[in-house]
Order: structure tokens, then sequence, then C-alpha cells
């Protein structure tokens, strides 16, 4: 391998014939924490990579749709990055079967795009006599015709994810039942039921992020069974969520004003889930406060320190 490479962010250029899962695989890529174009025109390559050096990976979709895209292109687009101080290009073509496309534009009644007017099978056979040269350049082909959406994901993140890279982005939030649920939370759970902090003349002015309030929650004997009963369910479904090609998966907390239940119980959640080894990112939506907890080893708490 170049030392270029070892020594830069990666860069992969996807293409392959249309139907193959290159949408499927950009998608994967982007999960996977690369920056994505889509349908790049090839001859906006140079101007693209003239400027910055890349801050973190990238993945480039490369379409026969394109009117400047030819085989010659392609291989003038790759010398082009060769020459250009940066990170070596990878070809990553998306074969399969024209039986299996040709099936695939049946079920989807979609038109090829190179046959608008005609059968499916004619605009396969002349995208594969486009593409011929462009697969032999190929520096890794994934051959899609056995392979389920889940399964293409999984090819692609084992040979370009990072390494490093956490399987799942978890995300933890507060919130207030008065302001709605949040729109884009996968899980929701209610914490009106556990001892409010609101009628504490005390407490009332303190948030969840205050040991005085996690103190007084805690006393409620509902909080032990449900924070055990609720880690139980999620270290259940998190491998089946990866398993079944989740990229990201948010929580929310609510609790009537979104100030001291659900932050206590965002907080506690959120530093059980890092003590696993997961980095968390937390929001207290009715607090405005974003933060990321890393994966902890057992025995560290929030700030990292070692307890004893």
């Amino acid at each position: 391998m170049p030392d270029r490479l070892k020594q830069s962010h990666r860069l992969v250029l996807v293409t392959g014939p249309s139907g193959a899962g290159r949408s499927t695989a950009i998608k994967a890529l982007e999960d996977a924490g690369y920056e994505t174009i889509d349908n790049l025109p090839l001859r906006l390559m140079e101007p693209l990579f003239s400027g910055m050096p890349l801050e973190r990976p990238m993945a480039l979709g490369i379409d026969t749709r394109n009117r400047d895209y030819s085989p010659t292109s392609v291989k003038e687009a790759l010398d082009l990055l060769e020459r250009i101080d940066g990170p070596v290009p990878e070809l990553l073509y998306l074969d399969c079967s024209p039986e299996i496309l040709l099936r695939r534009y049946s079920e989807t009644r979609r038109r090829h795009p190179m046959a608008q007017e005609e059968s499916p099978r004619e605009g396969i056979q002349r995208e594969f006599a486009l593409l011929s040269p462009v697969r032999d350049a190929a520096d890794v082909l994934i051959d899609t015709s056995a392979l389920s959406p889940h399964d293409l994901r999984a090819a692609v993140e084992k040979l370009f994810a990072p390494k490093d890279r956490q399987p799942l982005a978890l995300s933890v939030q507060s919130f207030s039942y008065k302001r709605a649920l949040p729109q884009t939370a996968d899980m929701v759970f209610d914490c009106r039921f556990l001892h409010n902090p609101h009628w504490v003349e005390d407490l009332r002015a303190l948030t969840g992020m205050d040991a005085p309030v996690g103190a007084y929650v805690s006393t409620d004997p509902s909080f032990a069974p449900f924070l055990e009963r609720l880690m139980g369910m999620v270290d259940l479904l998190l491998p089946a969520y990866i398993s079944e090609g989740r990229s990201h998966l948010e929580i929310a907390f609510g609790c009537t004003g979104g100030k001291h239940r659900s932050v206590f119980v965002t907080e506690t959640v959120a530093q059980a889930l890092a003590q696993r080894g997961w980095q968390v990112s937390i929001r207290h939506r009715e607090l405005d406060r974003f933060t990321t907890l890393p994966g902890l080893a057992p025995g560290d708490n929030v700030n990292g320190d070692t307890t004893a």
C-alpha cells in the first residue's frame, strides 16, 4: 500500500451498473463517517481537490448518466487524482449479473437510464459495454447479485469503515412533554412516574444535573428497577440493531418540564452506556445543553477519572 494512502484520509470512487447498489454503498460510507458526493460530474474533480486537504474520508459516486461519463474520462479522473497531493483514489466497482439487474428493474417497474424508450435489457447491455474498461480498472469489486441491501452495507463497512469507528452512533436526550415528543427519537420513555423535584422547594430551581436532584429522584422505589430493566433491554437491542444495519439510535426521556427527572435519567443512562464502552452524545433539549461521553472502561466516571 502506498505511504500516501496510509498517511491520508481514504478517497473512494464508487461506480457500477445502474441498479447494482451504488446508492446503498454511498449511504453506508456516509454512515461510516465519509463525506459523500453522489453523481459528481467528472469535470468537477480537479476543482474539488485543488483546495484544502480532506479533513475526513470521502466517497464519490460516479454515474453513467452524467453527460461527461466515459471510460476515458474515468481514467483521466483517476490519473488526475494520482497526481494531486492527497489520498490515493480507490475505485470500488459494484457488479451484478444482467439477469438479476433485469429482475430488479422488472420488480420496481423503473426505466433503465440508458434505455428510456426501450426495455431495460437493452439499457443493461449498453451500460455493460460502456463500463467494461472501468470494471477492469477497479481496485475493489463487489458482486451484489446475491446480496441484500444489509449484506452490501456490511461488505462495504468491512472493507472501508474506519477500524476504530463505533458501529452505532448513540444519542440520548431529555425533553418536556409540554413541548411535544422529539420527532427523531427511536425510543421514548416517560419519566413522570418518578418523584418530582419540582414540588420540593429547595430543589425546584436546580436541574437534573445537580447532585441533590439526582439523590432525590434515586430514592423513588421505582427508579432502580426501572433503570435495571431499561439497561437490560438496551443491552439486548443494540447488537440486534447493528446486525440489522442500523447506523444510529436515539433514545429520549421525557418528564413534565424537561428539567429534573428526564435530565437525571438521561445522564444516568448515558453514563451506564459509556461504562459499557459506547460513545454517547447527550442533549438536554429544554436546557439547550449538548455534550458527548467517550466510551469508558469499567470504574471510570463521566469525567474520565478512575474511581477507587
